[in-house]
């Protein structure tokens, strides 16, 4: 009896130092985590060994160290955001600009061959100021997981070739045409017509403003590459180049949101094609399958 009553005391003592312990060791996760809500950077440490206290100490100590590496993604996102919101105002500012000065010089000039080229500049200034707010309006569309495109079976070289028609000045002010190579005229997809037209437009686009010449457009079975000489001071990177906001170079260059390829790459994803870009000595070729 007396060694019964014995043992029961030293369990009962063991109990009560074992809950002593866990109550230290919650006071000590408790006052460790408020340190952290302040912005400590400290890992969690344990003086006890109990098994569980151990693994829960694990265990927060991961997700502290999770949390305080999407701050810092968050931070630097946000701050790329800024960055990207300030050059895209004055990449937006910039062509509002122009129009609003040769506005300005048509109204004052007198000779009628100066005044309409003024006002031709200056329609060439809004267009391209409205396209670049058209490419920010799909960009937020594409933000959207509901965004779909209307897919059905179109043939490939008459919207290629609208494109080509409605860039038409651009290759005459650069004095450049472009070389089109189909192997097969025919040649059907399903796609979104829009989708694809856009697609094609912001890669012709692309060539023109970031390339030097012209661009070479082949088509070979269900691939269509297009091919432009890039030059020295702005030879992109094939990694990168699909990122949104991305330009080769840290200058603001005419005409160029940064959106142009990103939105190829989404707009074909979103039809089930993909779209990759490679760097070969002084020429960019980007492929396009559907």
């Amino acid at each position: 009896m007396v060694f019964a009553v014995a043992a029961l005391g030293g369990v009962c003592v063991l109990l009560v130092m074992q809950y002593i312990r866990s109550i230290r060791a919650v006071r000590s996760l408790y006052r460790q985590l408020t340190e952290i809500e302040r912005g400590s950077h400290i890992e969690l440490g344990m003086d006890c060994r109990q098994k569980d206290v151990m693994a829960l100490c694990r265990q927060l100590n991961r997700l502290s160290q999770r949390w305080f590496e999407n701050q810092r993604q968050y931070e630097k996102t946000q701050k790329q955001l800024k960055q990207n919101i300030s050059g895209l105002a004055h990449d937006i500012r910039t062509p509002l600009t122009g129009a609003a000065g040769y506005v300005q010089l048509a109204r004052e000039c007198e000779e009628p061959v100066r005044r309409e080229r003024y006002l031709q500049i200056t329609d060439d200034r809004l267009k391209e100021l409205g396209d670049m707010l058209e490419e920010l309006f799909l960009f937020t569309k594409l933000s959207s997981a509901e965004f779909q495109p209307d897919l059905s079976e179109i043939q490939v070289l008459p919207i290629l070739s609208e494109c080509l028609v409605g860039l038409y000045r651009q290759f005459e002010e650069r004095g450049v045409s472009p070389e089109v190579e189909f192997q097969s005229e025919s040649l059907r997809v399903w796609a979104d017509a829009e989708c694809l037209r856009r697609i094609f437009h912001n890669l012709i686009q692309n060539a023109l403003v970031h390339g030097r010449g012209g661009i070479v457009i082949r088509q070979t079975e269900r691939c269509i590459s297009f091919e432009n000489l890039v030059s020295e001071t702005s030879r992109p990177d094939p990694e990168q180049i699909f990122d949104q906001f991305y330009k080769a170079d840290s200058a603001r260059r005419k005409g160029s949101s940064g959106l142009g390829l990103f939105i190829v790459k989404e707009l074909t994803k979103r039809m089930g094609g993909k779209v990759e870009a490679e760097l070969e000595g002084e020429w960019l070729r980007v492929r396009l399958e559907l």
